[in-house]
């Protein structure tokens, strides 16, 4: 992952703990076999919950668009597909 996505001038309005959890995340993916994303990303998840961080829908979707910008078709479509999972664990776990 290229690491210009921190630059966009979107992040400047997010909370600092947020930044610093993106930050880890960006690194556990880099390092992350393309087949072991998703638990990956669960994990993530069940830590920032831990920590009482949580990112709304916008916030979401602006990390998304950031880090899939410089992939290809496919690797867009799967960080779609795992995005809509993600939501739907989310919306699952809300209820």
């Amino acid at each position: 992952m290229n690491a210009n996505w921190k630059q966009d001038p979107r992040l400047k309005k997010m909370n600092p703990q947020k930044l610093s959890l993106l930050n880890e995340f960006a690194k556990r993916v880099e390092s992350t076999p393309k087949d072991q994303l998703l638990p990956t990303l669960l994990s993530i998840n069940a830590e920032a919950s831990q920590k009482g961080i949580h990112f709304n829908d916008d916030e979401t979707d602006l990390l998304i668009s950031i880090m899939s910008a410089n992939m290809s078709p496919a690797e867009r479509k799967r960080m779609d597909t795992l995005r809509l999972l993600s939501k739907n664990l989310a919306n699952r776990n809300h209820k």
